[in-house]
């Protein structure tokens, strides 16, 4: 019985085997005919996907001219723009001429020499009457910088650009000189100004633009060595040698700077189609074994004379200035003319190759071969700067019966050196210095301090050490082994890159701009050709308040925030410092420029694709909008653009991944205009080609400055 039982569970056994190997069979089998159908399904997919698209593309292709034609005469815009700001400057310039107010117009040489030499040539040294003159000088000298950053290159000639620095450069040293005139005066009779207690002499003198700290050591007393002014917070404490010596010694704060390279005062929006990131990128991108085709490009490059070869960083250097201060705004300045010549072809034209060669050689210049030398490309002054002197103390005014006599010297204010010259070897005690942070700036995090080296040319952060950040009393403690001209300086990338950007229409005309950037909120309100920041929202509070609510144009707007250390304005070096979501300048630039072509009234958002969609790709939320509320997030669509062509994606901000998909039922298109004219209202395309140029332009000014596409 047994021998029978296992007879029969070996062919049971056997029987399953079978029918299991036939099973996995059948699976199999079934499995690779699915497959064959899903393959099959998914070729002929891509097929009518390729079709559909070849048609698409055909379409689009077919009614490209026409779109172009129509897209140049909306970009007529920019042309009004910029004919307004002639004539508007050319207006300008002649209600000055027919005022006969006395003051000069600095831009004619004749002029503006006459009013320096009859300044230099008055006698009157008194303070106050220096300060008050000092701020017609600064507002001339602000005048000469608004020109050099607004006026395209094609209106202004080398010899004018040149003219106007010079003169920016002589206003700047009259000014100084005539500082130290009324300081020497002051301290003829600093005997008037005796302080009762210490027996020295100590006044605060200020206005908007400049605030003065003077202190005169007349009882040479070493318990007096030390002194803080009142209402400024600044202070020194003098090591013994210099208590009981005859000196003074001055704190001059000037709310501008007059003393860093004049290219940093004077830096344009940069030029997109010439960031050697750009380069570099596409360079890293091609085959590595193409020498022929590296010297071939070298071979095109443009020639480059032997004076811009040279390019020294200093305030006197024409040339220098002239490398930095290229702006993006002067090439899209392309006349309708030759606009409507070549409707396909947007490429860079050759003359906007020329800044990057100079870019390069004055980089190469600039490099920073010394750890205690500040980036300037990194760093800047933020609050003005301080300088601190130790002056001789010259002969005081004596009364003799009805007479007032007092020596004369004949070298003016002089320094009083310290250490002294003829005893390097020794050691010689510190100084100490208090500074008041100014209440109109930001510092995002401590500031680097930084002293100015005359001779060099350049900050460095030697000579300075022991220093001390008092948060809550907004004071900074430190100590220097000689006097020194001293500025704080911040990182002007602290904010970049931005977290998140919005532009929205308001009302006719009218647009505001949100840029959440790592450190604060920024609102900036457009209406017509003027800016205005509306908040600046700093862990739940607002700051700035003293420029919140002021209009003015683009370039004064950016001028204005980056003075007081909101910097959200890229230049054309600080890829090499801020982590980038790289473009392709060329996309990057005519995407502002559609953008701000509708921006009347449509809006448009961060989008976080954008950082998927490649370096020729740029990618942004889009809605019409034509109330003054918020866009709520159900009525945001996502847009693709490459300066060539755009469409709608399929995808949406909570989408698991990116995908270029096509939202269906719709189209390529070759402008944004007509894109959006796909899904818009009559009402919003309305507005778009209603829209006032000057609106229009202001809107592009801020997204060339801010940079949103790629620094987001």
């Amino acid at each position: 019985m047994s021998g029978g039982k296992n007879k029969v569970g070996k062919a049971e056994k056997l029987r399953l085997q079978k029918e299991e190997e036939e099973r996995r069979l059948q699976e199999e089998e079934e499995a690779r005919l699915q497959a064959e159908q899903e393959e099959a399904a998914r070729l002929e997919k891509e097929r009518i996907e390729r079709e559909r698209m070849k048609k698409l593309e055909a379409k689009d292709q077919e009614r490209r001219e026409d779109e172009l034609a129509e897209l140049n005469s909306l970009q007529e815009k920019f042309v009004c723009a910029q004919r307004w700001k002639t004539e508007y400057r050319a207006y300008t310039k002649w209600e000055h001429y027919i005022a006969c107010d006395g003051s000069p117009d600095p831009t004619v040489l004749q002029e503006i020499n006459t009013f320096m030499n009859l300044w230099r040539e008055d006698q009157n040294e008194d303070i106050q009457f220096v300060m008050e003159k000092g701020e017609q000088v600064l507002n001339l000298i602000e005048k000469l910088q608004f020109l050099l950053l607004d006026v395209p290159p094609s209106e202004i000639t080398e010899k004018e650009t040149a003219q106007y620095q010079e003169t920016i450069l002589e206003l700047e040293n009259l000014l100084h000189q005539k500082y130290n005139e009324a300081t020497e005066h002051l301290l003829k009779s600093a005997i008037m100004y005796e302080d009762s207690d210490t027996g020295n002499m100590q006044t605060v003198i200020k206005d908007k633009n400049v605030t003065f700290c003077i202190w005169a050591n007349l009882k040479k007393k070493v318990r007096f060595k030390n002194h803080v002014f009142c209402d400024t917070h600044h202070g020194f404490d003098l090591p013994k040698s210099l208590a009981v010596s005859s000196i003074a010694v001055r704190i001059l704060h000037t709310h501008y700077d007059h003393v860093s390279p004049l290219w940093l005062q004077c830096q344009r929006v940069p030029r997109l189609e010439v960031l050697d990131s750009q380069e570099l990128t596409q360079r890293s991108q091609d085959n590595a074994g193409e020498p022929e085709e590296e010297e071939k490009e070298a071979k095109e490059e443009p020639n480059v004379t032997a004076e811009e070869e040279t390019l020294p960083d200093e305030r006197n250097s024409a040339i220098s200035f002239r490398g930095n201060t290229n702006s993006i705004a002067d090439t899209n300045e392309v006349t309708e003319e030759e606009t409507e010549k070549k409707p396909e072809n947007l490429d860079v034209t050759p003359e906007v190759q020329i800044p990057q060669m100079e870019e390069k050689t004055s980089e190469e210049e600039e490099m920073i071969t010394d750890e205690s030398t500040v980036d300037l490309q990194q760093f800047v002054p933020v609050g003005g700067v301080y300088r601190i002197d130790g002056l001789q103390l010259p002969p005081q005014v004596q009364q003799i019966n009805s007479w007032c006599v007092v020596e004369l010297l004949d070298g003016g204010l002089e320094a009083y050196p310290y250490p002294p010259q003829e005893s390097e070897d020794t050691t010689h005690p510190p100084i100490q210095i208090t500074l008041g942070l100014p209440d109109s700036v930001i510092y995002w995090k401590e500031p680097m301090i930084a002293r100015w080296d005359p001779a060099g040319k350049q900050w460095r952060t030697d000579g300075i050490s022991n220093i001390t950040y008092e948060t809550q009393e907004g004071n900074i403690t430190f100590e220097i082994d000689a006097f020194y001209t001293i500025a704080f300086l911040q990182d002007i990338h602290l904010n970049m890159p931005y977290q998140a950007w919005e532009l929205r229409p308001t009302s006719t005309d009218e647009a505001v701009f949100v840029i959440t950037a790592v450190f604060a909120e920024v609102q900036i309100q457009i209406k017509g050709n003027q800016c205005m920041l509306a908040a600046v929202v700093v862990e739940e509070k607002n700051v700035l308040s003293h420029l919140i609510g002021k209009w003015m144009c683009p370039v004064t707007l950016r001028r204005a925030l980056k003075k007081c250390g909101l910097n959200i304005f890229p230049e054309e070096y600080s890829y090499k410092y801020v982590c980038v979501n790289q473009k392709a300048p060329i996309t990057e630039f005519r995407a502002y420029r559609q953008i701000a072509l509708v921006a009347s009234a449509f809006a448009f958002g961060w989008s976080k694709w954008n950082l998927e969609s490649g370096q020729d790709q740029v990618v942004f939320k889009v809605s019409e909008h034509l109330k003054a509320d918020f866009v709520q997030d159900e009525d945001w669509s996502l847009y693709m653009f490459n300066g060539q062509r755009a469409q709608k994606l399929k995808i949406t901000e909570a989408s698991e991944a990116f995908s270029m998909e096509l939202e269906e039922d719709t189209e390529f298109h070759s402008t944004l205009y007509h894109m959006l004219k796909d899904f818009a209202s009559k009402e919003a395309i309305d507005k778009v080609n209603t829209a006032n140029f000057l609106f229009v332009d202001a809107v592009y000014q801020l997204l060339l400055a801010t940079r949103v596409l790629m620094y987001s």
